[in-house]
């Protein structure tokens, strides 16, 4: 099969529900605001050097080592200027990959450094969501995100609470699996059930099915962010009929969203290479699958160059991707008559208009 029009997949609807904020600054703007901040230990202030660094930096096959890349874009987002910037631009981004919904996430936490509270931080990033999106037919919404390795979820989960109706429609934890299970946020996520507020977590990247199962089980994930390990939860019999274990069927029949990034997981360690990716194997069988970019600055992609990806490895053309798209847009933590709203009115036109 030829490989899709790239300008095909690029006007094509898309759904992104796994994207970092801190993960997708355009590199330029990493070294203005470092130049504006004061911030001296970026590895270059050339653009083009700038972002190879970062690619390169990210593509070590070890989630540990990925995270390092985002000590620069964190260490460059500690005022309110440069929060609403890069919100604003990653809106403005989003949209010019033909995103018609996203979710992305943001630890506060992690943006205070500078004297900045976590209010201050939720806000101004809200602000330049609602501004680079404006005019442009992309909703967005926002995740605030814990970091696995600190003991503030409690306060940015009532954080979160205090932002749902302003655009925060969701939670997360983020980091270092390893040493970090979700269950020691379990106060903060029993708090948000409480609250009947939706939330994510990253489980099931670095950790195996142990991880999935904790995330599910204890914490009551109602999505799982990557949660590509699953696939260590089916065997193969030796007729080479798949198996799944009573976690995956859980996970299957409960049609709990996967929030699958191709390349990330690649560049993680979590899979060889896109075309060894379980994602063809776990759609076959019926899961929940979404399609995400998780860092587009340290993966060096975008919803289109992730479709193109699954288009060369799997042969996925535009009917996969609309159906892709509207499981991503049936799994989004907006209230069920948007979400159908956005499916009827804008996916299914779009790619209606796409395949003539």
């Amino acid at each position: 099969m030829d490989p899709m029009d790239p300008e095909s997949i690029r006007l094509a609807p898309k759904v992104v529900l796994h994207d970092h904020l801190d993960g997708g600054l355009r590199p330029a703007t990493v070294i203005a605001l470092a130049d504006e901040v004061g911030y001296d230990a970026l590895p270059s202030t050339d653009e083009v050097q700038l972002a190879t660094w970062f690619h390169r930096g990210a593509d070590r096959r070890d989630l540990g080592l990925y995270l390092e890349t985002f000590e620069h874009t964190v260490g460059v987002m500690q005022t309110a200027a440069a929060c609403h910037r890069v919100a604003l631009e990653c809106a403005v981004d989003l949209a010019g990959d033909g995103c018609v919904y996203a979710e992305v996430r943001f630890a506060p936490a992690l943006h205070t450094a500078g004297g900045l509270s976590l209010d201050e931080v939720v806000e101004a990033i809200l602000a330049g969501f609602a501004e680079g999106s404006d005019g442009t037919g992309l909703t967005i919404r926002a995740l605030v995100t814990a970091m696995r390795t600190s003991t503030d979820s409690m306060k940015v989960a009532e954080t979160a609470i205090r932002y749902r109706d302003r655009g925060v429609v969701g939670f997360d934890i983020a980091g270092r699996e390893a040493g970090y299970p979700p269950t020691l946020h379990l106060d903060a996520f029993q708090y948000l059930q409480r609250e009947n507020f939706h939330f994510t977590i990253h489980a099931g990247e670095a950790f195996g099915p142990a991880s999935i199962w904790e995330a599910i089980q204890f914490c009551g994930a109602e999505r799982l962010g990557h949660g590509v390990r699953i696939v260590d939860d089916i065997g193969m019999s030796e007729d080479g009929t798949p198996l799944l274990g009573r976690l995956a069927s859980i996970v299957r029949d409960r049609r709990i969203p996967l929030e699958l990034c191709p390349t990330s997981n690649v560049h993680t360690g979590a899979v060889a290479d896109i075309a060894a990716h379980p994602i063809g194997l776990l759609r076959s069988l019926g899961f929940r699958i979404t399609v995400n970019t998780d860092n587009r600055l340290m993966s060096d992609v975008s919803m289109t160059s992730e479709m193109a990806a699954l288009n060369r490895a799997f042969g996925w053309e535009l009917d996969d991707f609309r159906w892709l798209t509207i499981n991503a847009m049936k799994s989004a933590f907006l209230p069920f008559d948007e979400r159908l709203g956005i499916i009827n009115d804008t996916i299914k036109p779009g790619y209606a208009a796409l395949s003539g």
